[in-house]
């Protein structure tokens, strides 16, 4: 699916083979960590270059830092990143699997007392870029986002009870946003004449099949894996042909996997 790319990703990458980055591989992204710097007024130029700076010095890392001018991946999004404790288990009950093998970690840079940064513009970027990853992973923003004060509530009170609490935004606002944004910037994967071939023609199936064919595809679309109406009214107008039914089956199945 084509994604609207509102902003410019810049890639900053913390030396390899180091602390902070250790060039392993992730595992396959399955969710998203939404973190806040917990450091007011530090931008994400700031924070990358102090994650530069001390890449031999600590072993704490994210994959992107986000602010009111820019999205920096310092991380490979292929490559773990260390952002939440192995020996909290909450990510491996919720998703699992643990955070630094199959999860993006997202950091928000914020102001407070010191006002240095534009907190509406720095989370219209972390809501895109979060709802870039869904598209990216094929994630549902619903399930598939969970703050880090989530995974670790003794220690962390990261984005719910921090930033985004001092913007005055809910973790169900959030997601909200994410969701919208996902819908937004989305392009329907309408069937075109590139997709299928020009003399295929519509399926001719009997009533039960038909029937069961539009259920199907109805709760796969209440499910979040495809958002064009089009899919199910080819399927009940009888119009949807052979070639279209395997060109949607193949995003189905990639989709049903990452979910």
């Amino acid at each position: 699916m084509a994604f609207k790319m509102k902003y410019s990703i810049v890639q900053k990458y913390i030396p390899v083979n180091t602390k902070r980055r250790s060039g392993l591989k992730n595992r396959g992204i399955v969710f998203i960590v939404a973190h806040d710097t917990g450091n007011d007024g530090s931008t994400a130029v700031g924070n990358v270059n102090y994650y530069t700076n001390s890449a031999n010095v600590e072993s704490a890392s994210a994959h992107t830092f986000i602010d009111d001018e820019v999205i920096i991946e310092c991380v490979p999004l292929t490559e773990k990143a260390w952002h939440v404790l192995y020996n909290v288990t909450t990510d491996n009950d919720l998703y699992g699997f643990d955070s630094n093998d199959h999860a993006i970690g997202v950091e928000l840079c914020y102001s407070n007392k010191k006002g240095s940064i534009n907190n509406q513009e720095a989370y219209k970027r972390y809501v895109w870029y979060m709802a870039y990853l869904c598209n990216k992973y094929g994630l549902n923003p619903m399930k598939r986002i969970s703050g880090h004060n989530e995974l670790d509530p003794n220690r962390k009170s990261d984005p719910y009870k921090n930033a985004l609490k001092i913007m005055g935004i809910s973790k169900a606002q959030f997601l909200n946003d994410v969701a919208a944004e996902l819908k937004d910037c989305s392009t329907p994967e309408s069937p075109t004449k590139t997709e299928v071939s020009e003399d295929d023609e519509p399926m001719k199936l009997d009533k039960w099949a038909l029937d069961m064919l539009v259920k199907n595809l109805t709760d796969f679309k209440d499910k979040g894996f495809f958002t064009d109406e089009a899919w199910i009214t080819k399927a009940k107008n009888g119009t949807l042909t052979a070639s279209e039914l395997a060109f949607l089956n193949t995003i189905l199945i990639a989709r049903a996997v990452k979910k």
